[in-house]
């Protein structure tokens, strides 16, 4: 009897394995974009450290929400940077070979460069999908 009990103080007792993994320096806020210096490396449970994002991948890209200090980042938490934030003032462009034509709009979601977005013309005061162009403007395709 006194051998189990044993096995099970010794298994108490032995550390857990641990991973080196990336984790935030600092509290990072939703918006803000992460750089390789917001990155420092601490010891956490394989179970914590699966799906943590390299410190490569997650530089340059923004977060989608507050990220604690001291936590890994996933890819869910990070995403390209925006050119189109929701609310902004847009430049809808409509272009079809030589031809080109922009009105004015109001974009309803944030998206970044490539990336589809809902705007609202407001000559018409219609709903477009369109895809981000740069800060400030937005390209929809000839139909």
């Amino acid at each position: 009897m006194i051998a189990p009990l044993a096995l099970l103080a010794a298994a108490a007792i032995a550390p857990s394995p641990t991973v080196d993994t990336p984790v935030l320096a600092r509290m990072v806020e939703k918006g803000e974009m992460l750089s390789a210096a917001d990155f420092t490396s601490a010891p956490l449970s394989p179970a914590t450290a699966r799906g943590a994002t390299a410190v490569r991948d997650a530089a340059g890209r923004e977060a989608t929400r507050r990220l604690a200090a001291g936590s890994p980042v996933r890819a869910s938490d990070i995403a390209a940077p925006s050119v189109i934030r929701r609310g902004e003032a847009v430049t809808i462009a409509l272009i079809s070979g030589a031809l080109r034509i922009t009105a004015g709009g109001r974009a309803l979601g944030d998206a970044g460069k490539g990336e589809p977005v809902r705007v609202i013309n407001l000559s018409t005061n219609r709903t477009i999908d369109a895809v981000a162009d740069r800060p400030g403007q937005v390209r929809v395709m000839a139909q």
